[in-house]
């Protein structure tokens, strides 16, 4: 894939997620407490400062977002800049935040906490927010770092990872009720084919993840099959995400790793081999 810079800069971004009512990308920095927007061109770059490190957003259909906090949730209208509180994260350890998140097909919010210490544990968790804002633990102390959210295009798969697992479950996804069931392990990852960080689905029935610790994204088939890889001009990709009217264009976020080059934590672009599955939206209305 032709990849080149969407926007240049110094972020350790996170969560790219493509907006098709506003034409725009948003996205998330893993060091700054922040939420990005910006234009598929690199135009029109805003900041929002959020009151803690957001982890995660999803798209509302009120339009506002819904932001994950270290251990609480909010929405953030990019209208209007207000923020609200809609709900508290209850009994996650001290030494845990929110992490990974992204709407289901049932219309609500998922979203999986991570172990921050270094020797870290499997103390992460699995969410479900509803749009009245009521939380549900899914999986309690389940991952030391929740990661890889993503649905499969029919809604009927949900794909779920622990990055220092490093592996990549999948279970059966009910979209009208948002309940699972059936885990099975998907694709075991070791640090040279790439530890799996954020995912997408594309049209096809591909699971796309980011191998963070390789520089490159890994595509996988239904069965959990390495089909292609892709290799990235950064070192540490953190999230692909199918973006643009058609959603046929691939933005990844990359991180910034102890040792870095030039290009990482920027945002690259490229056109996509296929189409991405559907963006679903939060339903707070």
């Amino acid at each position: 894939m032709d990849f080149r810079l969407l926007l240049e800069g110094r972020f350790s971004a996170e969560v790219p997620l493509w907006d098709d009512r506003r034409q725009c990308l948003f996205f998330v920095e893993f060091t700054q407490p922040a939420v990005h927007r910006v234009m598929l061109d690199g135009t029109d770059h805003h900041i929002w400062p959020m009151p803690e490190l957001a982890g995660s957003i999803g798209l509302g259909e009120s339009g506002r977002l819904i932001v994950a906090q270290p251990k609480k949730l909010l929405t953030l209208d990019p209208d209007t800049g207000e923020i609200r509180h809609i709900a508290d994260v209850p009994d996650e350890p001290d030494s845990n935040r929110l992490n990974d998140g992204k709407v289901g097909p049932d219309g609500a919010f998922w979203v999986g906490s991570m172990d921050m210490r270094p020797e870290r544990e499997k103390i992460g968790s699995l969410y479900r927010v509803t749009g009245k804002g009521a939380v549900t633990r899914v999986l309690e102390h389940d991952v030391e770092v929740a990661n890889g959210l993503a649905w499969s295009a029919d809604g009927r798969t949900l794909y779920f990872s622990d990055s220092r697992g490093p592996w990549v479950d999948r279970f059966d996804f009910d979209p009208a009720t948002g309940t699972i069931d059936n885990r099975r392990r998907f694709a075991d990852f070791t640090e040279q084919s790439g530890r799996p960080d954020g995912a997408a689905c594309d049209s096809l029935g591909h699971y796309w993840s980011a191998g963070v610790s390789a520089g490159r994204l890994n595509v996988l088939d239904s069965s959990g099959s390495i089909q292609r890889v892709i290799p990235t001009p950064v070192s540490a990709p953190s999230m692909p995400a199918f973006s643009g009217p058609d959603l046929d264009m691939l933005v990844v976020t990359s991180l910034i790793p102890s040792v870095s080059t030039a290009m990482d934590g920027a945002i690259l672009i490229a056109k996509a081999p296929v189409v991405g599955a559907r963006i679903h939206r939060w339903q707070d209305l």
